[in-house]
């Protein structure tokens, strides 16, 4: 039977595994100490789902304080279209809502149909009014 509990620090080999996977992970950001610095500033708000010990879906969430983001929802292959992607959502957003929050924003791929459809079936709404834009900070 699936679980869903708050992700530690300690979740990191299963998360890993789940995202070994998962399309947008990057090595800097998705490192250990990336994964632990993001869990230190967030502690209440990122899930994983286990089913008999083992991770088999994860929720990164956060917030800045006004607006909540997921980062990395992922559900292993066998446990997709089972309900686990949503547990995972209702619980990150229900702690957010707890810590204030009103929205959530994430980003998904074009190319990601399954990710899409899954957003859509959740109630997110696709922003045409926007760009997405990004920079490293070391460079």
């Amino acid at each position: 039977m699936v679980k869903i509990r708050v992700m530690t620090p300690d979740d990191w080999d299963g998360v890993a595994e789940v995202w070994e996977n998962h399309e947008g992970t990057n090595p800097v950001d998705d490192s250990i100490e990336g994964f632990t610095k993001y869990l230190r500033r967030n502690p209440s708000t990122s899930f994983v789902a286990v089913d008999d010990g083992r991770i088999i879906g994860t929720i990164l969430a956060g917030h800045d304080g006004r607006r909540g983001i997921f980062h990395h929802v992922s559900v292993l292959p066998e446990y997709q279209k089972q309900g686990v992607g949503k547990m995972l959502v209702d619980n990150a957003m229900e702690a957010l809502r707890k810590e204030g929050i009103t929205k959530v924003l994430l980003v998904v791929f074009n190319h990601n149909e399954n990710g899409n459809q899954f957003w859509e079936h959740m109630g997110f709404t696709v922003r045409e009014d926007l760009i997405y834009r990004n920079k490293c900070t070391n460079k």
